[in-house]
């Protein structure tokens, strides 16, 4: 599922920001709303699809030992000590 609209993941976001900004003032005609969500939906689908990718390659560059994040309990670690 390939969106030849959508530049890369920063804009995405930009643009799905638009979106629910137009979508919260409410004032739009029924079917532009409705364009405007169905348009919100691929934006996030997009962004989502990217975001496992990025897990992906993370968890990729774990199992090789080239990077080793933070635990996430890290932040609860500190509130111990």
């Amino acid at each position: 599922m390939s969106d030849t609209s959508i530049k890369d993941f920063e804009a995405a976001i930009a643009e799905l920001e638009t979106i629910v900004k137009k979508l919260e003032e409410g004032d739009l005609p029924l079917e532009q709303s409705l364009a405007l969500y169905e348009r919100g939906v691929q934006l996030s689908r997009f962004c989502h699809a990217r975001l496992e990718e990025a897990e992906r390659r993370i968890e990729i560059l774990n199992e090789r030992g080239e990077l080793k994040p933070a635990p996430a309990s890290f932040a609860a670690d500190d509130d111990r000590t």
